[in-house]
């Protein structure tokens, strides 16, 4: 769906009704691209969403609510000192482009009587929110620029406003059909097209492909530029500007269609909540999408390096099994010193007692003497074998640690919306895992929720009439089965694999074969090993299901367990 210049003024049409006369008293910044008003009009409290993001730019009534940053920023603190309390006078747009002006005057917070007015423009990434004054000087804009930069118009403090270049035609210009076609039949030619959808969009300001397209199939003409074709789309067009009973509302046969129709009929602002839910709901993808997949990167990163740890440890550990050859070294040469005289030599052949006598080569470092040599393996030894302590603490840590990254990785990739990746990242934040995000910012601060405490909400379902409850990630898993169950409950868990805790309720009930065999394969389906066949999975009473000290969200240890497949 485009949002173009018919959708603005479709937009503006259910607005005039509505906010005109309606006194600003809030102005919030919920982010660097959005702007939101707070309107009382006629007893009703309405929020006017002003979007200048390149790819979601829109305005529209919203019920949706936004984040309120701690701290304003400077254009919201001019708006509020230019805006708040003042009356809504007009709203309209330029023709079919796509700019609004909302005309404001009385009071504002400085007790100043003035008139002001609110251009916003919606084109793309050049989408701005400008404030200027009754003499059209700019009094501030979200976005500024100059022409000493590359602009071709000054979008700054003191600078006179001027519209947008454009070179296409205004259709509000285009007197009868004759006329119209005329100039589709030219810019065809330009265009080297002979498409009336591809032509007219490229042609006129505001006029979308995809509308035109849309009025193809409901006047039921081809996509090619006849006399007939053109005749009746500019019948259609003039009707719509023309008479504004005649505006575009949502199509309820096809949910995310919207055509023109009579609005006496629709809902007064349904194009308003219809483009709120539409364009809410792809930023709320959108911004998942994004979070889950910086998140995602970090913890790949995270995991990338604790691979190469582990490999450091193990190269280690493997030097450390050479500690008892150092010390054999140390005592033959300690022993046959009365032997050697050659003191300039690279190695040296000694008899091994422990091994009947057998000849062994034993490196040595020419510069120094052999008993020097003897000392320097004996220090090797007592090195190595205190090494070996630490570095096997070390590697159980880091194997610990992998593991508990790869359930995060597994809980990220069943997430469902921001809120489960919020819980991922809370989770992650509360134990010793270090993610380096100084750089790689994992969720814009707008949207963060910070230390905030987040709903416990698991999985529900009801199993042959018992409450069977699913963690989806390992904070929920801790929290159901150490302070939800009771220890006559049963748990279930996938055996060998990274999974969510099972709790079913049993209520001094004894379920039957079937109900565990349900849950069992309840396990395997929210595990890695859901798409697996044979999957062993463990359950126990929660009595028997312990948490060690310290360890990692999630972890668990527990006894007394039986096993069921699930094929």
């Amino acid at each position: 769906m485009a949002y173009d210049g018919l959708v603005n003024f479709s937009i503006v049409n259910e607005l005039k009704n509505k906010i005109i006369d309606g006194k600003v008293d809030k102005i919030f910044e919920p982010n660097f691209e959005e702007i939101l008003l707070g309107i009382y009009s006629n007893g009703v409290k309405y929020a006017l969403d002003l979007v200048i993001n390149s790819k979601y730019y829109r305005a529209n009534l919203t019920t949706n609510t936004k984040p309120n940053p701690t701290f304003a920023p400077n254009f919201c603190m001019t708006l509020r000192k230019h805006l708040l309390g003042t009356h809504i006078t007009n709203i309209y747009t330029d023709g079919l482009e796509r700019i609004i002006f909302i005309e404001f005057e009385g009071y504002n917070k400085s007790k100043d009587f003035s008139t002001k007015k609110l251009v916003i423009e919606l084109m793309g990434k050049h989408s701005n929110i400008i404030l200027i004054d009754s003499g059209n000087k700019i009094i501030d804009a979200l976005k500024h620029f100059s022409t000493s930069s590359g602009s071709y118009r000054d979008i700054y403090a003191g600078a006179i406003y001027k519209l947008p270049k454009s070179d296409k035609l205004d259709f509000f210009d285009i007197k009868d059909a004759s006329e119209f076609y005329k100039v589709l039949i030219n810019n065809s030619v330009l265009t080297n097209s002979n498409s009336l959808a591809l032509v007219v969009s490229s042609t006129f300001t505001g006029i979308s492909k995809n509308s035109v397209s849309a009025f193809e199939n409901s006047l039921n003409i081809s996509d090619s530029i006849t006399s007939e074709a053109s005749a009746s789309l500019f019948d259609y067009l003039k009707t719509i500007i023309s008479n504004n009973q005649n505006v575009m509302c949502k199509n309820y046969e096809k949910d995310y269609a919207l055509e023109f129709c009579n609005s006496e009929k629709e809902n007064s602002l349904q194009i308003n909540f219809f483009l709120d839910d539409f364009y809410t709901s792809k930023e709320t993808n959108n911004t998942f999408i994004v979070y889950r997949d910086n998140l995602l990167k970090l913890i790949s990163n995270k995991l990338s390096k604790l691979s190469v740890k582990l490999d450091n440890i193990n190269d280690k550990l493997q030097e450390c099994k050479n500690a008892e050859k150092y010390k054999l070294y140390g005592e033959l040469i300690t022993s046959n010193l009365y032997k050697i005289n050659d003191f300039n030599t690279d190695t040296i052949t000694l008899e091994n007692y422990y091994d009947n006598n057998n000849p062994v080569v034993i490196p040595l470092d020419k510069s120094v003497a052999p008993s020097i040599n003897a000392k320097n393996f004996f220090k090797k030894y007592k090195k190595l074998k205190s090494a070996k302590e630490y570095v096997d603490i070390q590697k159980k840590a880091v194997i610990n640690e992998i593991a508990y990254l790869e359930s995060i990785i597994y809980e990220i990739g069943i997430a469902k919306n921001i809120n489960d990746i919020d819980e991922i990242y809370s989770e992650i934040q509360n134990t010793n895992v270090a993610l380096n995000n100084k750089k790689n910012k994992v969720r814009k601060k707008a949207f963060s929720k910070g230390n905030k405490k987040i709903a416990f909400e698991p999985l529900k379902f009801n199993i042959d009439g018992f409450t069977v409850l699913v963690g989806k990630n390992n904070n929920q898993n801790d929290y159901l089965t150490t302070k939800v169950a009771n220890p006559d409950d049963i748990w279930f868990h996938v055996k060998d694999f990274h999974g969510s805790h099972v709790i079913l309720r049993a209520e001094n009930k004894i379920p039957a074969q079937e109900t565990l065999n349900k849950c069992a394969s309840l396990a395997k389906e929210h595990s890695k090993a859901a798409d697996s066949s044979n999957v062993t999975v463990d359950y126990t009473y929660v009595k028997y299901v312990k948490k060690p000290s310290g360890s990692k969200p999630g972890m668990v240890i527990y006894t007394n367990n039986k096993s069921v497949t699930v094929k």
